[in-house]
């Protein structure tokens, strides 16, 4: 499978020599990386070439690196059910970058992008209706951005008074607790059933 998948990256290198930057087959699958002004042609490169047939978008994601200049990674899966391969194709991001949607080469991803978007602010640009899908309306912040707090910012309840659900900042009765993430078995002394009898034992010889 290794094998086949080089020599799939290599066919692909090839044909699109302005389009990638870097691949990688690992764990059984070929990881492209990939420009973003390229993206939408080698998606469409993908679909429709022969040597690749890549017909069903799996998924869309992307992963955050604050510590980056091109903070995101959004990620793209493709299967191949005619040639029987999977890929990966990663686009690094720009906080601000425009990311071309592909909605009309693959219409399941008018929701996955809409995901991303909720989830990380990515923007996707031509995208028919690019909102929230997964969060509340008014939602602050994007939860999956590794900046993003625990607690959030707001929190919902319903209220008996009012008879309606509000919004409130977040209150914690308790502050969270401080761990130092020892084991409990560390740094403790613990006197086990039967570890006086030893110790009585030793101490009268």
């Amino acid at each position: 499978m290794s094998e086949a998948l080089q020599e799939l990256a290599a066919i692909i290198e090839m044909k699109q020599p302005e389009a990638v930057f870097a691949s990688r087959v690992a764990f059984g699958e070929l990881t492209l990386t990939v420009n973003l002004a390229n993206l939408h042609d080698m998606v469409e490169f993908l679909r429709d070439d022969t040597s690749c047939r890549f017909s069903s978008l799996v998924d869309i994601t992307a992963i955050d690196h604050p510590e980056r200049a091109q903070r995101f990674d959004v990620v793209y899966h493709f299967l191949s059910m005619y040639r029987n391969h999977r890929i990966r194709v990663k686009v690094p991001v720009r906080e601000d970058d425009m990311v071309p949607s592909i909605h009309e080469l693959h219409p399941s991803a008018n929701w996955f992008e809409r995901e991303v978007f909720d989830m990380f602010g990515i923007l996707f640009s031509g995208h028919p209706d690019l909102r929230r899908i997964l969060t509340d309306y008014g939602f602050r912040g994007y939860p999956l951005r590794k900046d993003f707090p625990t607690t959030g910012y707001t929190e919902v309840r319903y209220d008996e008074v009012l008879k309606r659900v509000v919004y409130e900042p977040v209150n914690l009765v308790q502050e969270y607790r401080q761990f130092d993430f020892m084991s409990p078995w560390e740094g403790a002394e613990y006197i086990l059933p039967g570890d006086q009898k030893a110790e009585a034992k030793s101490g009268s010889k």
